[in-house]
């Protein structure tokens, strides 16, 4: 292949890296690629159809052409509408209900495969597998414990493949990973100038991880895959700033150095495809989240006379969870497939008194649709939509005596997705 070639495509990854830092929505981002959306990414281990197995499964690489590169961009527009049912929240009593919390967001990612030789392959992935943004009106009554949760993380994930034999290839990876965290709150309830006055932490860091996975062909119309990603502990590090009438009124409204560990959780899929017949292919896909390790999130004063002390504890409780998608493609022709999936997704928050408003999340069932056009030998070009069922969140969260309110009420939530991806073989 012509170098300048080469070029283009490498570059068209970088943007979509970099048009990535701009914003994610979620917590833990499936959107790895647009491709699984028509299936509710049911299948993601084990059906290898381009060059995003790099992040699902880096073993499928040896499913592929010699050459190929995948970039995508999702959609996602989550809906989170709060309704007061007995708060009080001091002198923000009343002040309003935050409108929706939630807003559109451009989840982009890319992938290059290579083929060293017959049975190696290497690869480069880029993503934001994990991600958050709930921002309210403000004023509002839950303002003292959020009025803004930002989380970015954006991920590089080199990768090998090799194929063992013709029913085994194994796969790894390491992730480059960044985070970025901004919260922003309302100082506390308790009088006008501190309800006016604004903490926001700003946050960063960055680690590495690592990604394993293994593909089995069981069968010519049969194939397993597993795949495992490690945890990643981030230590942020970063900014408390303080800004309003009561700004430096005492050490714990003062300015300074402050830092937040936050451990993201490992996962571990399995998944199955299975041709039913020339036109029908069936797909699975089980999946765990250790979301366990996040039982909370201290923010620590890093300077100052407060240096070493907590200053905020973000109770979440977390509990691992479970994913469960069914998926089904339907070959309508040579250059056109339809794609179908459902599935249910577990939330890690464990009772209405955990549930955070930065987080307003709840189990929610997928139900998605899709199509693959075959646009030229070498080119596909998927299209996919999700709409996410999420039944009534109600929350119970008691932080009056730490002088940021009682909120009890209940979100309203609900989550579109829509996607695209291109791939092609050179």
């Amino acid at each position: 292949m012509h170098m300048k070639t080469l070029a283009r495509l490498i570059s068209l990854l970088a943007a979509g890296l970099a048009s990535g830092q701009a914003v994610a929505a979620g917590f833990q981002l499936l959107e790895q690629n647009a491709s699984g959306i028509g299936n509710a990414y049911a299948g993601s281990a084990a059906v290898a159809e381009n060059a995003s197995t790099i992040f699902f499964n880096p073993a499928g690489m040896t499913q592929l052409k010699e050459r190929e590169v995948s970039a995508g961009l999702s959609l996602v527009r989550p809906t989170f509408k709060f309704s007061n049912r007995g708060s009080s929240t001091g002198v923000m009593t009343g002040a309003g209900d935050g409108n929706d919390a939630g807003s559109w967001a451009a989840i982009p990612n890319g992938y290059l495969s290579w083929a060293l030789r017959k049975d190696l392959y290497v690869g480069v992935g880029f993503g934001a597998p994990f991600g958050l943004v709930t921002e309210y009106d403000n004023p509002w009554l839950g303002g003292a414990q959020a009025i803004k949760f930002d989380i970015k993380t954006y991920n590089i994930n080199p990768s090998v493949a090799y194929r063992v034999n013709e029913k085994v290839s194994i796969g790894a990876g390491l992730s480059y990973q960044r985070m970025e965290a901004e919260y922003v709150r309302n100082a506390t309830v308790t009088s006008a100038a501190l309800a006016a006055t604004r903490a926001t932490l700003d946050a960063g860091d960055n680690r590495w991880g690592w990604n394993v996975g293994a593909l089995f062909t069981l069968s010519p119309g049969t194939k397993v895959g597993v795949s495992y990603r490690s945890a990643i502990k981030h230590e942020l590090t970063g900014r408390l700033s303080v800004n309003g009438p009561a700004a430096g009124a005492s050490a714990a409204l003062a300015t300074g150095s402050a830092k937040a560990e936050v451990e993201l959780p490992d996962t571990f899929i399995l998944s199955v495809a299975q041709s039913l017949s020339d036109k029908w292919e069936m797909l699975g896909d089980v999946s765990w989240t250790g979301w366990s390790s996040i039982p909370k999130v201290d923010i620590v004063r890093t300077s100052g006379v407060l240096s070493g002390v907590t200053v905020q504890t973000l109770d979440t409780h977390f509990r691992d969870t479970w994913r469960y998608a069914l998926g089904a493609n339907y070959r309508m022709s040579d250059t056109l497939k339809l794609k179908f999936g459902i599935a249910y997704d577990q939330t890690p928050v464990q009772s209405a008194q955990h549930r955070l408003v930065s987080l307003p999340d709840n189990n929610r069932t997928w139900l998605s649709t899709g199509a693959q056009l075959r646009l030229d030998r070498g080119s596909l070009l998927d299209l996919g939509v999700a709409y996410l069922h999420v039944p009534e969140s109600t929350i119970d969260n008691n932080q009056a005596t730490l002088g940021r309110g009682y909120v009890k009420g209940a979100y309203d939530a609900r989550v579109w997705i829509l996607g695209a991806q291109y791939s092609m073989a050179f």
